[in-house]
Parts: structure tokens; sequence; C-alpha cells
């Protein structure tokens, strides 16, 4: 495959990052505002009114981020599409069905508080969980390399041990959340750039970021975690989640390696002496099978059936099913809870009942038969403690699993099916000017426009195998402006590590009239899009630094034109 042209003028303005264009199918995808345009419109081509592609997109704008796609109605799963639904939007309990299996802690207890109206999480002024559109996940790391209580050694920004990946803050009674969520506290800063947060033409902006503290008293665990840092990070939208599953991974191996002579790529996904892939860039699947890691900011996750679906489900929840009789915890919270005296005696006093929740914690009543099966059960927490887990809460359990096969394939149908919005105002002369300074200001480097998705085989799980087919979206030009690679943009207080995935931009001009909020970037510290566009250039390490100046220096009609743009895809 060539590599499309790019024009000299339009090349040297963007010395810090170049355009790309790489698709398995086209190479063609627009690198400046005259390249395949439809001449009756004069810069967009009748395609990008779907950024979805044929099979992806939905022509409703009234929750537009919950419609079906059109493979969904035409291939006879509207159905099966609204029995998952019904998972991700209801709270899960602790014992009562449909939804049953909450616990023993809990991230969140419903979808729909990460994901407000199945968008983007809204920026919050403290950390609750139960707070409708509290999108945050609590990142608690070691800054730099140490060894921890048990010698154990662990590198610079590595999560720390002792809560999950994604700690949980809500735990079932007598049980102490691993982090007490009254003690964490979040305080708004203000941030100022080198330009004095003023627009040439003297238009303000403001830059805020989140300062995010949790005492060491705050983590019910033994040992407690020392040496840490906290950042927050929001849930973004998951519609059209499958489309970007579908591109294929040769595709995504061209775009890192276009990319990789002009900007310094993640080197635990791109090895750039040998040009190709490194170790860490690959997914192991439960099966065996590899893919290379697309999803979340960090890249952490290669395919939907084990990615933020899937793994969410689970992990969120703590509602095991029959690929994973293991819980989502830490040893050294179920070490802490059996070592908690009025942990051990309320099992003593409400555990002897078998229809108790209690009742596999409580053996023969004992303080030390308690005590060992609470630091046994709730360190069940690996794929080789199944057969224990089976023992206890399975095949002792009269109720079976707690989230079934066919649940779990109609919540799976469900998470496919959701469309992507069409897109609005293409053909109004102040979107097509936004789109035009989008790509001459070098923006499209990062937020690649559109990629062709190949056959979609996607990974079948044992569960889905078993059950039947999901939506595929194969060979579909699709417009989500991302490159899904990771670059750095050095803000004030930054991600983890410093590396964040290219946010797709489709569909997110409609947050505010699906969830209230514009509320940008992954812990929502931009409040619209200017401010999302001026972190980009907060510093001049940035990789976004030289596009987000050009964005500065607009007149104001401009950058007004490229906020429509924006908003429009």
């Amino acid at each position: 495959m060539k590599l499309s042209k790019i024009s000299k003028t339009l090349f040297l303005g963007l010395s810090t990052v170049a355009i790309f264009s790489c698709t398995d199918n086209d190479t063609a995808d627009i690198v400046n505002p005259n390249a395949g345009v439809d001449s009756a419109n004069n810069v967009f081509t009748a395609a990008e009114w779907n950024p979805g592609g044929e099979l992806g997109t939905t022509s409703n704008e009234e929750g537009c981020y919950s419609n079906p796609s059109p493979y969904v109605e035409n291939n006879g799963m509207y159905q099966t599409f609204k029995k998952g639904e019904t998972f991700f939007e209801n709270d899960f309990t602790l014992n009562t069905q449909p939804r049953r299996g909450l616990g023993p802690a809990w991230v969140r207890s419903s979808c729909m508080y990460c994901h407000p109206s199945y968008g983007h999480g809204k920026r919050m002024e403290r950390y609750q969980a139960n707070d409708m559109g509290n999108g945050y996940l609590l990142v608690v790391y070691h800054l730099t390399a140490g060894t921890d209580i048990n010698g154990n050694a662990y590198a610079a920004n590595s999560y720390i041990s002792e809560v999950t990946g994604m700690p949980q803050t809500k735990a079932m009674d007598p049980f102490l959340a691993p982090i007490d969520e009254s003690q964490i506290s979040i305080k708004w800063k203000k941030a100022t750039d080198e330009h004095n947060n003023k627009f040439p033409d003297g238009e303000s902006y403001d830059l805020i970021y989140p300062d995010v503290t949790i005492p060491q008293s705050a983590f019910n665990t033994d040992p407690k975690p020392d040496n840490y840092e906290v950042r927050l990070e929001s849930t973004i939208g998951i519609y059209g989640t499958a489309l970007l599953d579908a591109i294929p991974d040769d595709s995504l191996q061209m775009q890192y390696a276009h990319e990789s002579p002009y900007v310094t790529l993640n080197p635990t996904m791109w090895d750039a002496a040998s040009k190709t892939w490194a170790s860490n860039a690959w997914y192991t699947l439960a099966d065996g099978d590899k893919r290379i890691k697309k999803f979340t900011y960090a890249l952490t996750r290669g395919s939907l059936q084990d990615g933020p679906g899937a793994n969410a489900m689970w992990n969120i929840t703590n509602v095991t099913r029959s690929d994973r009789h293991y819980l989502y915890t830490t040893k050294a919270w179920a070490k802490a809870m059996s070592e908690n005296p009025n942990v051990i005696k309320y099992i003593q006093d409400k555990g002897a009942t078998k229809t108790s929740l209690l009742h596999p914690y409580y053996a023969d009543g004992s303080k030390d038969s308690v005590s060992y099966l609470v630091n046994l059960l709730l360190g069940l927490n690996s794929k080789s403690d199944s057969q224990t887990y089976e023992k206890y809460f399975v095949n002792n359990d009269s109720k079976g699993e707690e989230m079934s096969d066919q649940d779990y394939y109609d919540f799976m149908v469900w998470h496919r099916g959701l469309a992507v919005p069409k897109a609005r105002g293409l053909n109004t002369d102040k979107v097509k000017r936004g789109k035009t300074l989008f790509y001459s200001m070098g923006c499209t480097a990062c937020h690649r426009p559109s990629w062709t998705t190949g056959n979609d085989e996607y990974w079948k799980d044992y569960i889905v195998r078993n059950q039947g087919p999901l939506p595929r979206y194969a060979h579909q030009k699709i417009w989500p402006y991302t490159d899904m690679v990771q670059h750095r943009l050095h803000m004030e207080n930054d991600i983890r590590s410093g590396w964040c995935r290219t946010t797709p931009l489709w569909g997110r001009g409609l947050s505010y009239q699906e969830t209230g909020a514009h509320d940008r970037l992954h812990d929502c510290r931009a409040r619209n899009v200017v401010e999302a566009i001026m972190w980009h250039g907060y510093s001049k390490n940035s990789d976004a630094y030289r596009a987000s100046q050009k964005f500065y220096n607009l007149p104001k009609d401009d950058r007004d034109a490229v906020v429509s743009f924006i908003n429009a895809i």
C-alpha cells in the first residue's frame, strides 16, 4: 500500500506531527480540505453523514446514544438487543432476580451511573459512586518505582496492589469498602497557559483540573498502600464501540508505522527500532488468541468481548458468570476484613441461616472459622480459584449462575449493536468552514477522520460460541476521528503515565442534549470544546501543541466554526 501524497505546504505546517492516511481498502482518506470531496457539497462527502457506515449509523436524534444499529434491526436481533439493554440500564442487587449477584464489593451497581444516557461521564465536585453521571474511576498508582511491605518490587506508574485496578468504594454488610469514599477529596484548581488564558482578540477561556487525594486511613486493606498518587479517569460514550473493534490489526499497524517517523509513540506499544509492535502491544484472550490492544485510555484491552463491555459487566459489579467463577478483589482487602472484629461478630450473628448471603462465611460459627473463610473467600480473585469459588458459591447455591450465559449473550448483542448518531448540519457554511480549518491546522494527525473496517471476525468467547452470532460491521467506511493511538499532551496533573489514546469525536456534539453536560477529556477537566483544544496546547511538549496554537491564532468567527464542525460530526 502506498502512502497518499501530502502537500508540501501542509506538511511544513505540521512539523511536530504528520497527517496520515491509511486503511486496508482505501488509501484516499482525506488529508486536506480539497481531497475526495463531494462536488455538490464542496467539502463533505456523502458518506460523512453516516459516521458509522451504512450498518452502524442511526438517524434518530432523540436518545441517539442508545439506538440500535441498522444491522441489529435488519437481522432480527432487536428483541435480543432490548433484553441486553436492561442489564446496562438497571441496578444490580445483592440477591433479587433478575439482576442479583452484586458484591461483595463493587465500583457501581449500574452501568448508567458511569455512562449517563450512554454518554461521557460528568465533571464532579465529589466522589460518590451513587451520584448519577459520576463516570469517574479512581486511578491509584505508584508514581515512582519501589518495594512494598512484603518486599515485592513495583514499577513506576504501576497500579497499587492493595485495591483493584478500578478501586471499589461500595461493599455489602458487614464488609467495609476497600476505599472509604467519604475520605476522597476532589479539588478543582485553575491553570494558566503561556497566553494567560486569553486569545489575541481579548476573549478569555478557563483551564481547570482536578486534584484528587485519598489519605492512607481511607484504605480498608492490610497492608495499606504507600508511595501512591491518585488521578481520575472518566468514562466515554460506548456507542459505536463494535465498529472500532472491527478495525483490523494490520490497519492499526499501518497507522502506527505512518506516525512513528514524526512523533514518539508509546514504547510499550510500538518498537521504533524494529518498526513493529512491541511485545506488550498484544492482548492475550481467554482461549490464547491474540489481538492488538485498542480499548481504554491506557490501551489495556484487545477485544470488545474481553474489553470494555464484557470485562466491565464483571468487575464493575462483581457479578460472576460461567467463564468467571472468581471475584474482582484483592488479598489485602480479604485479609483486612478477616481481621476486623466487627465483621466477624456480624457474620456470627447473621450467617447461620442457610438462606443468608453470609452463610458461606459462617462455617461452624467460631471466630477462627469465620475469620478463615472470610480471608479465603474474599480473596478468590484469579481463574485458579474457580473450583473453590464453585464449591462455596455455585454448587451449594440453588440459584445457580449470577449472570446466565443467555443474559451475557443478550448483553453483548446490545453492546455490539449500539449505533453511532448521524452527523448534523454538514451542509451549513459554518460547519464547512470549520472542517476546512480543522484539517488545515493538522488536527487530523491524531483525530484521523476515517477507517475502513475489515471482515469483522470478532473474537468469540466460549459463551458467545454456544449462543449465537453478534452484530457485525464488515467493510464499512466509518468516521470516528481517532487514530486509535496514544499521545501525550503534558497537561497539569496529567493522566497516569502521560499516554492517552485519542478519543473518538463522533457524536460528541450531542452530549449536552443527551447527558446535560459538554465535559470532555479524560477527567472532564474541559467543560467545552474550546477548553479541550487549549489544554492540547498547555505544554510546548504536547504532541498537539502546534495544531492548538493555530487554533489560538484564528479569528473568533473561525474558532466558532471549528467548534461547530466538531459538534456536527
